[in-house]
């Protein structure tokens, strides 16, 4: 029986992860800080559930839905760095070491873009806070050598899907008559269905030709305006108040959160899976919201 280990995997994409792999018959084994998965302290049970994997998925890392607080912004960064180096040096102990490992990075590696696409090629890293992350993260990962593994960074646009993730915001604004654009509207949304990042997984664990960086993004990124009528159409609610910036300022300090995740433009194209082949099943947005709506 084929054998993945998925990291940090009890939230939204691991869980959906977990589900998919058992369904095409592989052995699954999660680690985690919940009790009954194995533990990140447990650098034992970690070598041991790596031995003779197939595959290595670390999706582990606090989530970014928070205010960057210096508490908040020290957890983010370091619960990437540590899992990725636990990861690492856990590999590195095995005598028979995963045959893949992919490392969750992110689409916000990348400058705010409403001028051009960002591709691996010729997109521009950005600044500030989120992408001193990415690039920390990136940077740990390929630290490691490692012979007899083959390493992926996957730089993730934002995850869509049914049950979590940020539909659910998006979908109660929209509902409640907010649903309209945000910001001056212009900034890109680039998304990619949960099902679609699955099918990458599979696709990239299948070509042993291929490493390196990955953006994982629909080739269709749309700007927020578009996004917003495609939800309220989806919907079927004709009245979306738009929220300026000053607003969202404000209703980001109440529940917690940044401006940035929805006001940062991410116009992420993925030039490299398309040139080898891949084949998005949801390429556009409007199939994707009418699947998951």
């Amino acid at each position: 029986m084929k054998k993945v280990i998925i990291a940090g995997g009890t939230g939204f994409i691991g869980t959906y992860f977990e589900k998919r792999f058992n369904d095409i018959g592989y052995d699954v084994k999660i680690i985690s800080r919940h009790p009954h998965n194995i533990q990140w302290d447990d650098k034992k049970a970690i070598v041991e559930a790596l031995e003779g994997s197939e595959l290595l998925i670390n999706l582990a890392g606090k989530s970014v839905n928070c205010r960057y607080n210096e508490k908040n912004m020290k957890e983010i960064m370091s619960s990437r760095i540590k899992t990725t180096n636990i990861l690492g040096k856990c590999i590195l102990d095995c005598n028979n070491p995963p045959k893949v490992w992919m490392n969750s990075s992110t689409a916000t590696i990348y400058r705010h873009a409403e001028d051009r696409p960002m591709t691996e090629e010729n997109g521009e890293i950005g600044t500030g806070f989120s992408v001193d992350v990415a690039t920390n993260w990136e940077k740990e990962f390929f630290s490691f050598n490692l012979p007899k593994t083959r390493k992926l960074a996957l730089r993730t646009a934002i995850v869509l899907g049914k049950n979590g993730g940020v539909i659910i915001p998006y979908r109660n604004l929209t509902r409640f008559g907010l649903g309209g654009i945000q910001g001056n509207g212009k900034q890109k949304f680039s998304w990619i269905h949960i099902e679609d990042l699955f099918q990458i997984v599979l696709f990239l664990n299948n070509r042993n030709d291929l490493e390196g960086v990955f953006n994982c993004s629909s080739p269709n990124p749309v700007s927020n305006a578009e996004l917003m009528k495609l939800l309220r159409e989806e919907m079927n609610v004709k009245i979306g108040l738009p929220a300026p910036k000053w607003m969202l300022e404000i209703g980001a300090a109440v529940i917690r959160t940044e401006t940035e995740l929805v006001l940062k433009s991410r116009w992420v194209l993925p030039e490299k899976l398309e040139k080898e082949g891949f084949i998005f099943t949801y390429n556009t947005l409007d199939k994707t919201l009418r699947n998951i709506l």
